[in-house]
This record gives structure tokens, C-alpha cells and sequence, in this order.
């Protein structure tokens, strides 16, 4: 099974490249499971969303907690039931909590968790962020602001050394470009 990990801050197109990823397999006639988390179809992601939407300490405490357990139940049931699984928001998710706390669980999630040579680091400037979730007709989290994007972005890209880091400020074509040239070289190996 191909486990292919899309994760970076808000607004950097995660989701929209983990959709491109998922149709260019889909096409080669593959089974493909894409999963964003916080998902909606469990009570792990629901309670997280919900903690994502609030604010103050325990909010941020309990969205931490449920979004870990979100990606937990994705795993549980979708780890090698398909040709290609796609998993958006991973392990940078813990770079939400304090610094020295989100290197210890990296490193545990990633001891842990499966991993890939498919995790891509999708980057974009923390003010490109903001203007782009300015456009979209959602609820603001509790994280989306100027001062949390370039703290947690700092913290993603530093646990982000074994990553495929591409950035995401060029147009969409271009930066799925990008991607499926890395994509097809892995594949190659796969």
C-alpha cells in the first residue's frame, strides 16, 4: 500500500492537492482512500472540530487530543485496505502544542505511526495563508490568525526535515507539478 501524507498550515492547499493526488490514481484504476482530518464521520474529528472552533487552553488541549485520536481511527480502519491511501494533516499536527512537547511527540507518532517517502510538506507564507482563508466561507479556527500561523509554521518546518517540502505560493497547476514529478519518481521505486 502506498500511504502518501499531505500536512502543512491552514490555507497552504493541502486539501485541494490531496484531491488532485487522489484523481491522478484513481485514473490509473487504483483503490484510493483520502482522509482529511479533523473528518466529520467520527466522533474523534467532530469533538475536534468543535475544539477548533472555540478557543482559550482547553479548547486547544481537547483538539489536540481528539485530532490525534482522529488520525488514530483513519489508521485503524484504512491502513492497507486500499492501493493508496491518502492522509491529510498528520504528525505536524502536533506543532499546535509547545515546542518542546511537539518535538517529543513527533518523534513518538513517528516511532509509532506508519510512515512513507510520500509525505509532502506543503508551504506557503503565513500572510498568503491569511488571504486565502479570508476567501473561504468557513467558520475561522482558533489557530488562524497571523501570530499562530508563523508560530506553528516555524515548529512544522523544523520537524519537517525528511519531508518533501514544496511551496505552494505558485498557481495550482504548477506546484501539482511539482508534486507528481516527486510522486512518479517514487513510484518508480514503489
Amino acid at each position: 500500500m502506498r500511504l502518501i501524507i499531505i500536512d502543512g498550515i491552514d490555507g497552504a492547499g493541502k486539501d485541494t492537492h490531496a484531491r488532485l493526488i487522489y484523481e491522478k490514481y484513481l485514473t490509473l484504476g487504483e483503490k484510493v482512500i483520502l482522509r482529511s482530518h479533523p473528518e466529520e464521520d467520527n466522533t474523534y474529528g467532530r469533538k475536534a472540530k468543535t475544539a477548533l472552533l472555540g478557543s482559550g487552553k482547553l479548547n486547544k488541549m481537547k483538539a489536540s487530543y481528539y485530532y490525534a485520536r482522529d488520525v488514530i481511527h483513519s489508521l485503524r480502519l484504512y491502513h492497507n485496505k486500499a492501493d493508496t491511501l491518502i492522509i491529510v494533516r498528520y504528525l505536524m499536527g502536533v506543532a499546535y502544542l509547545p515546542l518542546s512537547l511537539a518535538i517529543l511527540l513527533y518523534k513518538f507518532f513517528s516511532l509509532v505511526l506508519p510512515s512513507s517517502q510520500y509525505m509532502f510538506f506543503l508551504d506557503v507564507e503565513p500572510e498568503e495563508s491569511i488571504k486565502r482563508l479570508s476567501l473561504r466561507d468557513e467558520k475561522k479556527e482558533m489557530f488562524e490568525n497571523i501570530n499562530d500561523l508563523i508560530n506553528v509554521r516555524e515548529k512544522q518546518l523544523s520537524l519537517a526535515k525528511d519531508w518533501h517540502i514544496i511551496n505552494t505560493c505558485g498557481s495550482i497547476e504548477d506546484v501539482q507539478r511539482q508534486i507528481e514529478v516527486i510522486l512518479d519518481h517514487l513510484d518508480k521505486e514503489f
